[in-house]
């Protein structure tokens, strides 16, 4: 289970005054006491997706899949800084990422610590 902080919701939202989907996820995110994996499988489900996996099972999988986009050299020195605002906007354009989600995956990948998230990643190149 990875849970965030009322402060860590607080900081994310203010981050993403200006992008309705973010803020819908984090009153989802929020709803479910911090708890990211809920709040993942609670939205995937909103959006017709249909989760097979247990909650951090999923959220994680999902997470690993667009792991070659998150770990961007141009994206890990914000995720470090715990922003998200540039890595968002960026995945909001790409076919096949449910917008809605991008939100509580970056807010995972922070929380797992980037360079440890992106470190299998690496050894591929």
């Amino acid at each position: 289970m990875t849970i965030v902080t009322s402060k860590e919701i607080a900081q994310f939202r203010s981050q993403l005054s200006g992008e309705p989907l973010a803020l819908q996820a984090l009153d989802i995110i929020e709803d479910c006491e911090g708890d990211l994996e809920d709040a993942a499988m609670t939205l995937a489900i909103r959006v017709g997706q249909q989760p097979e996996r247990a909650n951090s099972e999923w959220l994680d999988a999902l997470a690993r899949n667009w792991r070659a986009v998150i770990c961007r050299q141009e994206f890990r020195s914000t995720l470090k800084n715990n922003s998200i605002k540039e890595t968002m906007e960026h995945i909001k354009t790409m076919p096949g990422f449910p917008s809605i989600l991008a939100t509580p995956v970056l807010m995972y990948v922070i929380k797992q610590g980037v360079d440890n998230f992106c470190k299998p990643f690496d050894t591929i190149k």
